[in-house]
């Protein structure tokens, strides 16, 4: 069974080259983080190697071994893997690992029919391992199949591109996401539809915070933080700048986080200040986000919308992190700057 939720034409375009036994050498699956990339790419490796039927079956030996991690015909190669460095980030794809892989392409099959290597983040490849991976992907093996994961095929040499067979999976409307949670992961209804509306169409991050609730309380503590940031002093912003400047250069993708999750808040704050409640993302959030919407103007709202994606591109163009994100604290609205009405204490 296929597990991607709501990418059904690229599962279908997937089931009818393999009954036709006409797939690609290379696959590049374009989407935003937690789509269904891996899922789907997992499952075309089940495809592959599934001993029943209809392939995937998801309960043979190997489909189960694949989803474990464990069969010795796929590998997935990525930032946290290969060479001894299990559990700890790489800052790139090196050329050791693609030359591992090259290394196992070159043999045959051990267990299954197909070797399958799964490139995750693929726009993480150094220049050496892009270069590498092209000579490979010009001379395919038989019974191989590589699939490329990626945020942006831009991030991406075009030479690689080239060789691949695109396939972009697309953001799932909310309403889908919630009843695939509904049905296939029996998530309470009022819970589905908050997690639905917060994962802006990518079902995996649903699914992983259906499970986890770690994820809703990064979230917590991260629209904690914005409020007390508002509620704060002079000092209590700029200090804030500081703590999210060290997590900057310790960790780019934690910052672009909360500074997505910021955004998602202030534009929930917009909605319900033109009356559109019903499309907000942060339901639990409605009465703050009442609170902060009386006592702004939309364009006021818009300017602070504006302010946290231009401090988001300052950053990824390597702009002075402290100074980028001082600004945009001062921008922030609170008990120093009033905008005409209360701010609401933080839950």
């Amino acid at each position: 069974m296929w597990q991607a939720v709501g990418q059904e034409r690229v599962v279908a375009l997937l089931q009818r080259c393999l009954e036709k036994q006409c797939l690609a050498h290379a696959y590049l699956l374009v989407g935003p983080p937690h789509i269904g990339k891996m899922a789907l790419a997992l499952n075309l490796a089940q495809a592959l190697n599934c001993a029943s039927m209809p392939h995937p079956c998801g309960e043979c030996n190997s489909c189960q071994k694949i989803a474990a991690g464990s069969h010795a015909d796929v590998q997935v190669i990525g930032l946290s893997s290969g060479n001894g460095t299990e559990g700890k980030l790489r800052a790139e794809i090196g050329i050791e690992q693609i030359r591992d892989m090259q290394h196992a392409a070159s043999l045959p099959p051990f267990e299954g029919s197909h070797r399958v290597f799964i490139i995750d983040g693929a726009e993480s490849l150094s220049n050496e391992a892009a270069n590498s991976l092209l000579k490979t992907l010009e001379e395919p093996e038989e019974h191989v199949l590589f699939m490329l994961l990626t945020t942006s095929e831009k991030l991406l040499p075009a030479t690689v591109v080239s060789r691949c067979q695109k396939l972009e999976l697309f953001p799932v409307p909310a309403p889908q996401v919630e009843a695939a949670l509904a049905e296939r992961w029996k998530v309470p209804p009022e819970k589905a539809k908050l997690l639905a509306a917060l994962s802006h169409g990518c079902p995996g991050w649903a699914i992983t915070a259906a499970s986890d609730d770690t994820l809703l309380q990064v979230r917590a503590a991260e629209l904690e933080r914005l409020l007390a940031i508002i509620q704060g002093s002079t000092e209590v912003r700029f200090a804030q700048a500081a703590q999210l400047a060290t997590l900057f250069n310790q960790n780019r993708g934690s910052l672009y986080g909360i500074l997505d999750l910021w955004l998602d808040f202030w534009h929930d704050v917009m909605l319900v200040s033109l009356d559109c409640r019903d499309i907000i993302a942060n339901r639990d959030q409605l009465e703050t986000l009442t609170g902060l919407a009386e006592g702004l103007s939309p364009a006021q709202i818009k300017s602070l919308v504006r302010g946290i994606q231009n401090t988001r591109e300052q950053l990824m163009q390597n702009a002075n992190a402290q100074l980028a994100l001082e600004v945009l604290m001062l921008d922030l609205p609170g008990k120093e700057k009033p905008v005409g009405g209360s701010i609401p204490a933080a839950k």
